[in-house]
């Protein structure tokens, strides 16, 4: 039987959900399990803070036999320590101590930085007691606790009967996305590490469709309370990526005449769903308009969901109509 936790809500920084990792569900479970338990201690998670989970409370969160929950917390005491993740920074940021200086043409919004680090900065496992401690790393934390602006939340009970670590990262992405209602396209070596795809894995794109991608779409589809469907993209015959659309088996209903068909055009913006969905990335990823308008600590996919939001609005259409008609906007006369 799987007992609820009072509060059992897990708020991440966005760019930890669009980060490229590889953990076990095990694993997953149990970063997820530390941060619900700071949460319902009202306390400020920092990298001096050690997490105790008793194999105990993985059973019972969890709904395994309590041997299973030993092994489990004793086998990722072994394994966490070695995991890391990489994310992207964005701009010319070096650090204080940088004796580098970017030429002066080179834009903010021109440069990448991929980091790597690791999850927990120490880890220990008392057998005698089956309790599992470990300690975030300060980069973990940062991502974690600084999440005022560009966050995902979801409750961890939502994910407690995924059986496929690809699962819980699609639902991540899934609630990353629910305000605007779809995930836009994802080039495919991206969603391979947003999915915690192993390099050397499914190589092949039948495989990766058969033993990530249908397994986790088939997993949020039983377990959750969304739908979710995938549609591939081609360029000439090759799979460039994906994008997904999704919606709640129960919805809030709504009042009659207020949907509208994605096709449909908006009379005040004019642009249709799919219109405002394809500019919000366009001018995302626009140089021009990123570095001028993308907010501080803001990557192109922050930035693209919130485009999203804002090409809904009328005076926000009509104040970059030359940058909408620069990448493409035709306005009916």
């Amino acid at each position: 039987v799987i007992k609820k936790m009072s509060n059992d809500l897990i708020v991440k920084n966005n760019a930890l959900i669009d980060a490229s990792y590889t953990l076990s569900l095990v694993e997953q479970r149990l970063i997820g399990l530390a941060l619900v338990k700071a949460n319902n201690k009202r306390q400020e998670i920092t990298s001096d803070m050690v997490f105790n989970i008793h194999a105990s409370e993985y059973a019972d969160q969890f709904g395994v036999h309590n041997p299973v929950a030993y092994r489990a917390l004793k086998e990722a005491s072994e394994r966490l320590f070695l995991r890391y993740f990489s994310y992207t920074l964005y701009g010319l940021d070096f650090g204080q101590d940088s004796s580098f200086k970017p030429p002066k043409k080179l834009k903010s919004s021109d440069v990448a930085t991929v980091m790597k680090s690791r999850w927990v900065q120490k880890t220990g496992y008392t057998e005698a007691l089956g309790l599992l401690h470990f300690q975030f790393t300060d980069d973990v934390v940062s991502l974690i606790a600084n999440s005022k602006e560009y966050f995902t939340s979801y409750y961890l009970s939502q994910t407690v009967e995924f059986t496929s670590t690809y699962a819980t990262r699609l639902f991540e992405l899934l609630m990353k996305w629910e305000s605007v209602g779809h995930i836009p396209f994802i080039e495919m070596e991206k969603l391979r590490g947003q999915l915690g795809v192993d390099k050397k894995q499914y190589k092949v794109i039948s495989n990766f469709k058969l033993r990530v991608l249908d397994i986790a779409v088939e997993q949020v589809n039983q377990f959750s309370d969304y739908k979710i469907k995938y549609e591939q993209h081609k360029q000439g015959r090759t799979i460039t990526g994906f994008s997904f659309s999704f919606k709640q088996k129960n919805p809030k209903k709504v009042p009659s005449g207020s949907l509208k068909d994605k096709n449909t055009i908006d009379l005040f913006t004019n642009l249709t769903e799919k219109q405002i969905s394809f500019f919000a990335h366009k001018l995302a990823h626009d140089h021009d308009f990123a570095s001028k308008n993308a907010e501080p600590g803001e990557d192109y996919s922050d930035l693209e969901k919130r485009l999203i939001l804002k090409l809904a609005d009328y005076n926000f259409v009509q104040k970059n109509m030359k940058n909408l008609e620069r990448l493409g906007f035709k306005t009916k006369g």
